[in-house]
């Protein structure tokens, strides 16, 4: 099943601005390992203290301005990812964090989350570009997914892209 034909669904774990890539992970775990694994166990330690143990697959985070600022490292959205986020949505992303994730294939939504508490349960639609906020009984727009993207995100990541035998004359098709 393609992510486009169905609805994430998760908690909302809401942040707030300026959640840098050492805040998602610390440089005590980014310079010393490469097992994603690990990584992920300690995603956000350093501002929520077990928050690994704290979050469901599929769960989302969910913060306010210049989300993944700081260094450009792949390590913070790999975390996340491993951690089975199931997005990341953000009033707005650091450029280099925003491309890092579509390359691992960990949907970023940018949208308001003002309205959005620590808590709520959300449905997103990533083909519709609809937040729903299903506590609040809200409805958040967002811009869905250019094909391009979405076509990265449903294989897993770029890599993934390319290892199916897809080129960059696809994308979009």
């Amino acid at each position: 099943m393609h992510l486009k034909d169905y609805l994430l669904q998760g908690k909302a774990h809401k942040l707030g601005d300026d959640i840098n890539t050492d805040y998602i992970i610390s440089g005590r775990y980014k310079f010393k390992t490469l097992d994603r694994n690990i990584l992920a166990q300690h995603l956000l330690e350093d501002i929520l203290p077990n928050f690994y143990q704290q979050i469901t697959p599929g769960d989302f985070i969910v913060a306010g301005e210049n989300f993944g600022c700081g260094s450009s490292r792949e390590q913070a959205p790999l975390a996340i990812k491993y951690a089975r986020i199931g997005a990341v949505l953000a009033r707005s992303f650091a450029r280099i964090f925003y491309r890092n994730a579509i390359n691992l294939g960990l949907p970023i939504i940018v949208t308001d989350t003002r309205k959005i508490k620590n808590g709520d349960e959300l449905k997103i639609d990533l083909s519709q570009g609809k937040v729903i906020n299903a506590t609040a009984g809200l409805s958040l727009k967002t811009e869905p997914f250019p094909p391009e993207i979405m076509q990265i995100i449903e294989a897993g990541g770029l890599i993934e892209y390319f290892k199916k035998g897809r080129g960059w004359t696809e994308l979009g098709r």
